[in-house]
């Protein structure tokens, strides 16, 4: 997989754009963010459902807290009868700076996360669900045929999510940029893979990867700076400890998110953040740094920003993962 990750922060048309454009470049997936103080990741995808011709499309990452996770079950199965069977399912638990606004940031965990794609993946197969966990459902069904497979990635970052999606789904999406990450993930997904069910296909480590690329090697790294800011706020203590980060600097950041200070999150970022959680720099200097991730990695996704110019960040990007992949 080759994917690119699109933030709704934009007018819906712009993003439709964006979306035609990465399919023409040879992005074969596009995933939606999913955050509620953005537009609705489900309706760009519609959109783009009906803008594409071969591209998947899926949001990338929804959680099961914000909706019921019936309820995102029939909206990715909407997604897939609208693309002719495109649809992929990235599904995760959450950015914990924004669940707080929410009163939900606790409710985050992997049990949620399993049982919701679990329960997904019987009612796209048109079984009638009832489940008692952390959701309840009585005799839950949809009422139209879906399309399927529907690919499942599961979005994280901690061990146990890690083996758990190498267990029961499709792919993990880690949200990781750095090689020194990726070999740390492809340690946990053996651990996971060991476990793997019968019967599921070949497994996708894919690098969700912040990627900020540029002619201008400054300009690309400024524009890495509200990425990283959401990535330092949410990141654990061991990957902080891993990259020697500054805890307390990234507590700060995670506590003007929460408040909407913007400005003062970004401007907490420090230049060892984005190297720890960005791929910034020029053609060559993206290039280099996908193929280290890649050692490691089965596929990446080029995550926000892209770069300081969107539409030539496509291109960019697109360019660099080729060069990376010679």
């Amino acid at each position: 997989m080759f994917g690119i990750e699109l933030t709704p922060e934009h007018p819906i048309e712009r993003l439709v754009n964006l979306g035609t454009s990465a399919e023409r470049a040879g992005y074969d997936t596009v995933f939606v963010s999913s955050h509620y103080n953005n537009r609705s990741p489900f309706a760009v995808l519609s959109r783009l459902a009906a803008e594409t011709d071969e591209i998947r499309l899926g949001p990338g990452v929804v959680n099961p807290l914000e909706r019921h996770p019936v309820t995102l079950a029939s909206e990715v199965a909407t997604v897939a009868e609208a693309s002719d069977g495109r649809a992929v399912f990235g599904i995760g638990p959450g950015d914990p700076s924004t669940l707080a606004n929410l009163g939900l940031a606790d409710d985050r965990g992997l049990r949620p996360v399993l049982e919701a794609f679990k329960v997904a993946g019987r009612l796209w197969d048109g079984e009638r669900v009832t489940h008692d966990g952390t959701f309840e459902a009585e005799d839950a069904g949809l009422n139209f045929d879906v399309p399927t497979p529907i690919p499942t990635y599961v979005g994280g970052e901690g061990p146990h999510m890690c083996k758990m999606a190498a267990k029961h789904a499709d792919g993990l999406l880690f949200n990781g940029s750095h090689p020194a990450d990726l070999r740390w993930a492809r340690e946990q997904v053996a651990d996971g893979l060991s476990d793997r069910l019968d019967g599921l296909g070949a497994f996708d480590l894919a690098a969700y990867a912040s990627v900020s690329v540029a002619a201008d090697e400054t300009a690309a790294r400024e524009a890495a700076r509200p990425p990283v800011a959401f990535i330092a706020a949410g990141a654990a203590p061991p990957v902080l400890a891993r990259h020697d980060l500054d805890a307390e600097r990234a507590a700060d950041i995670g506590e003007a998110i929460s408040a909407g200070d913007f400005s003062t999150a970004f401007d907490r970022v420090s230049p060892a953040m984005i190297d720890a959680f960005c791929i910034a720099g020029t053609v060559d200097t993206v290039a280099d740094r996908m193929a280290a991730v890649l050692d490691h990695a089965d596929s990446l996704v080029a995550g926000s920003p892209l770069g300081p110019d969107l539409d030539a960040a496509i291109d960019l990007a697109a360019t660099a993962h080729e060069r990376a992949t010679e």
